[in-house]
């Protein structure tokens, strides 16, 4: 477990930014008042979630690997950073629609079905504690197995294994 503290620190600092980022939302109106444009400025955190990636394989390279760090060093840290983040996932989930937003529900079905983007069986459907908690932990896991290939080849070292 003592291979992985720097993965397991990143993930609670990431897990602790988006309830951050979710009190932004939901305090400048995304969650309510604008939540018609919430699907798109929520985008927005993946800038903030490729600069977490991108922090914690630097700090593993230089505080883990003494400053040489190959592609699959990297990869493998990124891909333990992300099963910590979908671990925590649920509980991100069920703080974020319990106590800073327990509306956000309700007034997203009723913008999707007003707006006829979808039924209300269909909003129903998605729009819920459930289906948000999976799409939190298969999100984390998808999107942060891409990420941590793309940062792992930026932050490693260049060819160091052939250096003499």
């Amino acid at each position: 477990m003592k291979k992985f503290t720097i993965e397991i620190r990143w993930a609670i600092q990431f897990s602790i930014l988006t309830l951050v980022w979710m009190i932004i939302e939901k305090t400048v109106g995304l969650h309510d008042q604008y939540i018609s444009k919430q699907a798109i400025y929520t985008n927005f955190f993946g800038i903030i979630a490729i600069l977490i990636y991108f922090l914690a394989l630097l700090d593993k390279k230089k505080n883990y690997y003494k400053g040489k760090m190959d592609w699959k060093q990297g990869f493998l840290s990124g891909l333990v950073l992300s099963a910590v983040v979908a671990v925590l996932s649920p509980l991100v989930q069920y703080i974020t629609f319990t106590y800073i937003t327990p509306r956000y529900f309700e007034n997203i079905i009723r913008y999707a079905v007003s707006h006829k983007i979808q039924t209300q069986v269909q909003a129903d459907t998605f729009f819920n504690m459930k289906s948000y908690i999976l799409q939190g932990i298969f999100g984390a896991l998808s999107m942060g197995v891409i990420t941590a290939a793309l940062v792992a080849l930026v932050v490693k070292t260049k060819d160091y294994r052939h250096e003499k």
